[in-house]
């Protein structure tokens, strides 16, 4: 069974395709001149390695109302008054590894967590099937909801009406599966080989449905 590591690779093959577009967050290479202007346009983004399971690594960094600099890593949140500090944390942390600088999206929360959602995909003989449709509650504390960092598992159902509206519930979920089928047709014909897909979405406050990452070993 093919195994593609790169995020960013799958995230290019993703983009070609103007409806999957809609629902992925800007990404771009990790780079001071890229981290400061997406800073200041977002206010807040979320670095990672391009290669990496379980949430190692991941970092959330802020610029606040106050012109300082905030990162969230593990347990640990530290602020910083000047962005050549803030870059020098995060080299710390990255290790020479490359990595990603994605758009923070505001996460819908469940009981005050951070929440997202898996749709996991899995093809047996020549046809594929939805298997899991779950959300992942993070442990108090965290920033990332992997399972292995501490993170809850729950129905999806039960996650998205603690945030919206029954029917908008439905509606959000139904998105997520056909954003997940669309995305498949596409990696599968980039990487023939490939046998199973773990999409991790996002709902933000607003309702609006984000793919946060692409897995080929999903757990």
């Amino acid at each position: 069974m093919r195994f593609v590591a790169d995020k960013g690779a799958k995230f290019s093959v993703l983009l070609k395709h103007g409806g999957m577009a809609r629902h992925l967050p800007e990404t771009r290479r990790l780079s001071a001149e890229n981290l400061e202007e997406m800073l200041q346009k977002y206010g807040f983004v979320v670095v990672k390695p391009y290669v990496g399971t379980g949430g190692a690594g991941v970092v959330k960094v802020e610029k606040t109302s106050g012109g300082l600099y905030r990162i969230h890593h593990g347990y640990k949140i530290r602020t910083f008054r000047s962005y050549g500090s803030l870059t020098a944390a995060i080299n710390r942390i990255r290790r020479g590894r490359a990595y990603m600088v994605q758009r923070g999206i505001r996460l819908a929360t469940y009981r005050g967590r951070r929440v997202d959602y898996r749709v996991k995909m899995i093809k047996s003989g020549n046809r594929w099937k939805i298997t899991a449709v779950v959300a992942r509650v993070a442990r108090p504390g965290l920033f990332v909801t992997n399972l292995c960092r501490g993170g809850t598992m729950i129905g999806a159902m039960r996650a998205l009406r603690s945030a919206f509206p029954a029917r908008q519930a439905r509606l959000k979920k139904e998105t997520m599966r056909g954003v997940a089928r669309t995305g498949k047709e596409l990696l599968e014909a980039k990487y023939p080989g490939i046998g199973a897909l773990g999409f991790d979405f996002g709902v933000d406050r607003a309702g609006s449905v984000w793919v946060l990452e692409v897995n080929t070993r999903p757990h």
